[in-house]
């Protein structure tokens, strides 16, 4: 009976955990104390109120509203009730006759190539790619702006990593000419921002330089191009790219990454990726979902217009209202505020008239470009989109738009040319 005492004692007990190493003390002392203090009132910046009932969601990255979809549940469910006997394992060591090969196959189809890998995600595919195909050797050109699994991904490949200017071809060339040829990334649709990358150019600097380049697709696969098979598609440059990569967590909205590579560095990728050797394959009802939505998507014409018109009728009320939304062209509408707590009352304002966005801040901006990133859908009503009109004229005298940094800035860029 003492020890059944003591076991109970001992299981109720408080936990207790070590000191933190003297460094990790200071470094949150000094780099995530003061924010958390001064800048957020001492409370986590990204977390604002729940959305109510009858809330606009423009928080999320299902841009043509496939979750849900009944092709889509059915075909997990069917591999769930189906497959019991699947083996957990790496993706490395998975058969050619394996379902996730197949859906490989489908995705490198459906953007124009020959080949390509799943991964856990698309921080992973772009971490995974960039380690095998650079090296010490090898410089590697990013866009500023690019996505941080990039920059990720150049660290992991112990490669020289040097920023371009944002959407700037004429920066990356003179980039090129003094550091030599290498590699060059960018996004094609850029998700702080919604801007198109300026892809033709790009690859006349990268060309004519002997490199290679990496688009990452991951806010155009779905939403652009024919049947959705993403920007290199839709301006006929697929041909000249030589690596695409995606998250499968935004118009997919499933929970993976994938990249393409010629077939003939299957096997080079496959004992030379770390992501891919050292993590799990996905899961049978997650490449049978994924599965269906590709099927489902590339027959969404009628979802992608909507999107479009969407996403053109917004930009222009808001451009009209005074919001700085001038960097980007897309369904990615970006307030950027400035400061964190700009942009957290920026928050608060939207959210209590029932607009849901998203805060960005650092490390997925720079500092003191804090924004609210609106991601918009196809499945917008009338009622909805008239309603974050309503709001962004109404907040607009409170957070007055046109004095934020960015504002400035192009009103003086505007007096000096």
């Amino acid at each position: 009976m003492q020890v059944l005492e003591r076991e109970i004692s001992s299981s109720a007990r408080t936990p207790h955990n070590p000191s933190l190493g003297k460094r990790l003390q200071e470094r949150i002392a000094h780099e995530f104390a003061p924010r958390w203090a001064q800048q957020w009132g001492d409370k986590f910046i990204l977390h604002g109120r729940s959305p109510g009932a009858g809330a606009v969601r423009l928080d999320g990255n299902d841009y043509l509203n496939v979750t849900g979809h009944p092709e889509i549940v059915q075909a997990q469910i069917s591999a769930l009730t189906r497959d019991r006997e699947s083996v957990v394992q790496s993706g490395v060591f998975l058969l050619g006759s394996h379902p996730a090969h197949a859906l490989e196959k489908s995705l490198a189809s459906w953007v124009g190539k020959d080949d390509g890998f799943l991964c856990q995600s698309g921080y992973t595919a772009n971490m995974g790619l960039l380690q095998i195909i650079a090296d010490a050797q090898t410089p590697i050109y990013l866009d500023s702006l690019a996505h941080a699994s990039l920059w990720e991904g150049a660290h992991a490949a112990r490669a020289p990593a040097h920023a371009f200017r944002h959407n700037s071809p004429e920066h990356l060339a003179r980039m090129m000419k003094t550091h030599g040829p290498g590699v060059v990334v960018v996004d094609s649709v850029y998700s702080t921002t919604g801007a198109v990358c300026r892809l033709h150019e790009i690859l006349e600097v990268t060309e004519q330089n002997d490199s290679m380049i990496v688009v990452d697709e991951s806010h155009s696969l779905g939403t652009h191009g024919p049947q959705g098979a993403g920007l290199c598609a839709e301006l006929g440059v697929t041909d000249r790219v030589h690596f695409i990569t995606a998250s499968l967590a935004k118009a997919v909205a499933g929970r993976a990454g994938f990249f393409t590579a010629p077939a003939s560095m299957r096997y080079y990728i496959l004992i030379s990726s770390f992501p891919n050797i050292f993590s799990s394959s996905l899961l049978p009802h997650e490449i049978a979902g994924l599965a269906a939505t590709v099927g489902v998507l590339q027959r969404s014409d009628d979802a992608r217009r909507r999107l479009h018109a969407n996403t053109r009728r917004l930009r222009s009320t808001f451009t009209d209202i005074g919001y700085p939304i001038h960097q980007g062209t897309e369904q990615i509408i970006s307030l950027e505020a400035g400061t964190e707590p700009a942009a957290m009352i920026l928050r608060d304002e939207l959210e209590a008239r029932d607009v849901i966005g998203s805060i960005f801040c650092a490390p997925a901006t720079s500092r003191n470009r804090a924004m609210v990133r609106l991601t918009l859908s196809s499945a917008l009503t009338e009622a909805e989109m008239s309603h974050v009109e309503a709001v962004a004229r109404e907040i607009a005298p409170i957070v007055k738009p046109w004095d934020w940094p960015i504002a400035r800035r192009a009103r003086s860029a505007k007096m000096d040319v």
